[in-house]
């Protein structure tokens, strides 16, 4: 028994010494926690689309979800050859269970539902919304809510969109369709005058995807959705410092002058608020 106590003493120094590197690693680059420590992994979209990011390449730091990602890792730390990104499909991002990332990024909307599963960092954008319609639709005129009550509108299912001309609009009868496309297509049979979808969709929509349809006014912000936060694995520790280094960026303006940059529609698009 006397041989066995210097041997377990050393063990537990041992044991600490190994805790305080790993502690004194934290909110480093090299912290122990992170998915691979040495590296910032992200997970986000595959393929991504603008204005979130550009030519499907996130690593190019060019849109507004991966400029905010690389201003994000320089703020923890992190060079930008320290970030590497996991590409994915919405519904595995969102789905409980392991992740192989520390955290994701792809226009993800901080839902109770989803924060059961999941653990969110703080809200960092909130977009407004956006109508898109076809030249010489009936919204094109439209000055009110009640106005574009009397519209027929489309929308995804199942998406904050929907819920949207539902629960903000008042809209009660509106056709739904599987995924966006079908709404678009929709609207170019002449099945519908008229979607909702957020500011930073419509602009890509309008650009590539529908390009004989236009934003034809804004709509605010839905109160009932909180925006977007950044995505976790349930429970991960990483989301402190993340956050705090969030807050940092927000308070210096950095996302906003990056929602100026790229998500930014026409200043004169009128906006309707009731």
């Amino acid at each position: 028994m006397s041989l066995a106590l210097p041997r377990t003493a050393a063990a537990l120094a041992a044991a600490a010494l190994i805790a305080g590197a790993a502690s004194a690693e934290e909110r480093t680059p090299n912290d122990p926690r992170l998915m691979t420590p040495g590296q910032l992994t992200v997970g986000t979209g595959d393929p991504v689309y603008p204005p979130w990011m550009l030519n499907n390449d996130p690593a190019s730091g060019e849109g507004f979800e991966n400029a905010l990602i690389y201003a994000l890792a320089e703020e923890m730390g992190f060079e930008a050859d320290q970030v590497a990104w996991v590409g994915q499909t919405f519904e595995q991002t969102i789905a409980p269970g392991a992740k192989n990332f520390d955290f994701a990024i792809q226009q993800i909307s901080v839902t109770e539902a989803r924060a059961e599963v999941v653990t969110f960092s703080q809200v960092y954008f909130q977009p407004d919304k956006a109508v898109i319609a076809l030249p010489g639709s009936a919204v094109e005129e439209a000055t009110s809510f009640a106005d574009l009550r009397e519209a027929r509108w489309g929308a995804t299912i199942g998406t904050t969109d929907l819920a949207y001309l539902e629960n903000i609009i008042g809209v009660d009868d509106a056709a739904v369709y599987d995924d966006q496309i079908g709404t678009f297509q929709a609207m170019l049979a002449g099945q519908i005058d008229a979607t909702v979808v957020a500011l930073p969709t419509a602009l890509f929509a309008t650009a590539v995807q529908i390009e004989e349809a236009d934003i034809v006014a804004l709509l605010p912000a839905d109160e009932n959705d909180r925006g977007h936060g950044l995505l976790f694995e349930f429970g991960n520790p990483l989301v402190e410092w993340v956050d705090e280094a969030l807050s940092a960026l927000i308070e210096r303006g950095v996302v906003e002058e990056l929602v100026q940059t790229w998500l930014v529609a026409d200043p004169d698009l009128p906006m309707i608020t009731e």
